[in-house]
């Protein structure tokens, strides 16, 4: 189960200017998820994706499973027709048999009122892609759409969302309107063209259905495989939702980011520039690889920014002339004795220049101070010198003595 976070304070100096050192998040509405919430000063929300097709039960729910298990708190399924979205009546109670109930969002694309209405009834939150949820006969030889056609479009899209607004409102279910860059509807591309500005406008009129019919229980994504569209697009929809009093919660993804390294440096790129800045309350890093492998992802990009803390942080410092021991080696060995402490600081520094200084923040220390010794620190305080093929051993046993040490599972 989810809790607040604690409030956090800085200390400073009193001949130091008090410089902010968290991250202010953007106030957003809470948006309910099953037993998660999105927004509301809650923690960032870890979200991610099955590859199964929804029709295979036991695929599908040992899939869920293994993501939910690794800290994938919101699981997305895509639903395709309507004996996908009936399926998931069967993935929900298998789950709660054999496993618990984990929230799911299912993905409603092209003409999907009726597959939404169905998967409403069996989970808790359903997406939809405004530029696909009613489909646009392009005209090949249309140079602009008219008020009254933009307007037309705009009347069919409320008539054909009314139903599914009404069925998560009165079920305290939750939307998420996802835009993407990529599949923007026709009049959008006319009226605004191939711009951040054309996503948000796409994701306002929603927005405006919904409140319309008394429904906030809304996310919002505006994602785009370009992470300079991305960024705008997110940066201007925070913008218009303050300038009109909305606050509901943004989901953050660059969508196709690849695979490998660049995927994950892509990914970051996006997601952590926002969160920086205070905007984004869940993330999915969508890579090409399995599912899996995006959750460390995550949890590191949150780690990082210090809006999550869900393993080990290593200060280590990148080695120089000054080192004393094989810095890469040993971080490497209290890497692998540590990794499972839960919310720890470890420093693991080379030399005595840079070593007390640059860790003062980390609970323990590492320190090479002369040739063939460690010294332990615990915070800025020195504990004690051992021989340097004790010293992870002596680390260990100086983690117990604070009564910090668990067993590795």
């Amino acid at each position: 189960m989810q809790t607040l976070p604690t409030p956090t304070t800085t200390n400073t100096a009193s001949t130091t200017p008090a410089f902010e050192t968290t991250i202010k998040r953007r106030k957003t509405r809470p948006v309910k998820v099953g037993d998660v919430t999105i927004g509301g000063g809650y923690p960032v929300v870890v979200q991610s994706m099955i590859n199964e097709d929804t029709l295979d039960i036991d695929g599908s729910v040992a899939a869920i499973r293994r993501l939910h298990e690794i800290g994938c708190e919101i699981v997305r399924v895509t639903v395709p027709s309507m004996a996908h979205a009936r399926a998931l009546s069967e993935i929900k109670q298998k789950l709660k048999q054999t496993y618990q109930d984990v929230p799911i969002v299912a993905d409603v694309h092209h003409n999907g009122m009726k597959i939404a209405l169905e998967v409403a009834k069996h989970i808790e939150k359903v997406r939809i892609n405004p530029g696909l949820y009613v489909f646009e006969k392009p005209d090949a030889n249309r140079t602009e759409y008219t008020k009254t056609e933009f307007d037309e479009i705009g009347d069919k899209i409320a008539d054909t969302l009314k139903p599914l607004v009404i069925s998560l409102r009165d079920q305290g279910k939750a939307m998420r309107i996802g835009v993407n860059h990529g599949s923007l509807a026709e009049r959008m591309l006319f009226t605004y063209g191939d711009t951040p500005e054309g996503m948000v406008e796409s994701a306002l009129e929603f927005i405006r259905i919904c409140e319309s019919l008394d429904f906030h229980n809304i996310v919002i994504s505006l994602k785009a495989s370009r992470v300079p569209v991305m960024l705008a697009a997110y940066r201007l929809m925070a913008q218009r939702m303050d300038a009109e009093g909305m606050d509901y919660p943004l989901h953050l993804g660059v969508t196709e980011a690849g695979d490998g390294e660049y995927g994950r440096i892509k990914s970051t790129a996006g997601i952590a520039t926002l969160l920086a800045d205070g905007i984004g309350d869940t993330i999915r890093v969508s890579l090409t690889e399995s599912p899996e492998k995006e959750i460390p992802v995550c949890y590191s990009i949150l780690q990082a920014l210090g809006l999550r803390k869900t393993m080990v942080e290593y200060v280590a410092c990148p080695s120089c002339g000054r080192t004393l021991f094989n810095l890469e080696e040993v971080l490497h060995k209290v890497r692998e004795a540590t990794s499972h402490l839960t919310g720890l600081d470890i420093a693991v520094m080379g030399c005595i220049v840079n070593g007390p200084g640059e860790m003062a923040d980390a609970d323990y220390g590492y320190v090479g101070k002369t040739p063939g010794f460690i010294s332990l620190y615990r915070g800025r305080e020195e504990i004690k010198k051992v021989p340097e093929d004790k010293g992870v051993e002596e680390l260990i046993n100086l983690i117990k003595a604070d009564e910090r040490w668990v067993e590795p599972d």
